[in-house]
């Protein structure tokens, strides 16, 4: 069962792609702007966790939240500052939960790790991220 949803878009002047591939215990995506794999982060959460509901959404940003009990694990590759690798767990963070909330919606019995490729451009990052963020819902709805 795989399942494989891309798409490629320009934020902020960058052509962007985005990548979702579902596997049987885990989930990939990949979000580049270099052509490449970049920082791979893995999310976890124990399933007994329980998800926010579409209106525990952040109402500024209509994103859901990251769940507290959320694992962020380095698998490969790291950020060239400690404020990079901030921005890639959020990115890795957010980008799980949204995945997490829509598994959730079709009613998924069982709750898969999320594996995060990062590499982007420098740029304005609020903007980037939003935008990715509003890609990958309309790319996985």
């Amino acid at each position: 069962m795989l399942n494989i949803h891309s798409i490629s878009v320009e934020l902020e002047g960058v052509p962007t792609e985005i990548m979702v591939q579902g596997f049987a215990d885990r989930i990939l995506v990949l979000v580049t702007q270099m052509g490449k794999v970049g920082n791979l982060i893995q999310a976890s959460i124990p399933s007994t966790t329980p998800l926010l509901s579409a209106h525990d959404e952040d109402l500024t940003t209509g994103l859901p939240a990251p769940p507290a009990a959320i694992q962020l694990t380095p698998l490969l590759g790291g950020a060239p500052s400690e404020h990079l690798q901030t921005l890639h767990s959020l990115y890795a963070a957010q980008i799980a939960t949204i995945i997490w909330v829509e598994e959730a919606k079709k009613m998924a019995v069982e709750r898969r790790s999320v594996i995060v490729g990062i590499a982007l451009r420098d740029g304005d990052e609020r903007k980037t991220f939003h935008g990715v963020m509003d890609h990958l819902n309309r790319l996985i709805q």
